[in-house]
């Protein structure tokens, strides 16, 4: 059984930070792609930022230059430091993982619960 559990949501001010962090635990051999993904009140879940395991990104340009995606391999971690928060990046922010079991398993696309994001004065 394979969990993602995230951490360090919460309420700030427009321009201040937050860090989220999503743990990986279980049966894991791998993990390749690991992301953050949001989903703002009333609309559809988007992404945020990925990172693969060789620690390439990509982010959203709503988000480029703000927000910092990171990983540690060894603690089976992702990280989402935000920077100069706007009222708009409030969301519930989900990370997500892409896992293999073995070293023949396919990979298998796991998700977080979610954490609150809100960004207002």
């Amino acid at each position: 059984q394979v969990q993602l559990v995230e951490s360090g949501g919460g309420l700030v001010q427009p321009g201040g930070s937050l860090t989220l962090s999503c743990a990986a635990s279980g049966s894991i051999f791998s993990i390749n792609d690991m992301g953050w993904y949001r989903q703002p009140p009333g609309k559809q879940r988007e992404l945020v930022a990925t990172i693969t395991s060789s620690f390439s990104t990509m982010y959203a340009d709503s988000v480029k230059g703000r927000f910092t995606i990171s990983r540690d391999n060894v603690k089976n971690t992702v990280y989402l430091q935000m920077n100069s928060l706007k009222p708009e990046d409030t969301a519930v922010y989900y990370c997500n993982g892409r896992i293999r079991f073995s070293i023949r398993s396919p990979e298998y696309s796991y998700w977080g619960q979610g954490t609150q994001v809100t960004v207002s004065s």
